[in-house]
């Protein structure tokens, strides 16, 4: 599978998302070229600030993999992700961020912060933006203009 295979995986869990009406963010974890995890956002559906795709997928990587490391694993995500999330990136250890939007408010890849190749850290993760960047850019757009409108 290509970059764009994995990012298209991690586009259908940001549907479901958007079906559920969160934020349309999704998210995949790669490990030796398979999907070991898969997730979109659940905060609103769990009332829970920290049920980010990427945090969600961590979570079911580490236990799919039995550790809480996830070395050389790849994270394809559709918008570039927050401190929280850069954070349990780096502690997770991905080896690669594939990200599809960039998020100029709250991005912390590169956009607002850099926290995923912040050279304090003894981790840093090798980042790749706008992988199907305008697919991933036109969902969270549509969900946004469909919120005003309500």
């Amino acid at each position: 599978m290509t970059h764009e295979d994995f990012m298209l995986e991690a586009l259908k869990e940001a549907r479901k998302g958007n079906a559920k009406g969160e934020v349309p963010v999704g998210a995949v974890i790669v490990l030796q070229g398979k999907i070991i995890a898969r997730a979109h956002s659940l905060v609103r559906s769990k009332k829970d600030p920290t049920a980010h795709a990427e945090i969600l997928a961590i979570r079911k990587a580490a236990v799919k993999n039995k550790y809480e490391r996830l070395n050389g694993a790849d994270m394809y995500v559709t918008l570039e992700p927050c401190a929280m999330c850069a954070g349990a990136m780096v502690l997770s250890r991905i080896e690669r961020l594939y990200f599809g939007a960039s998020e100029p408010n709250t991005g912390a890849a590169g956009s607002v912060f850099n926290v995923v190749s912040d050279p304090h850290h003894n981790h840093r993760i090798k980042t790749f933006k706008a992988v199907l960047e305008s697919e991933s850019s036109e969902l969270l757009r549509g969900f946004f203009k469909d919120k005003r409108k309500k």
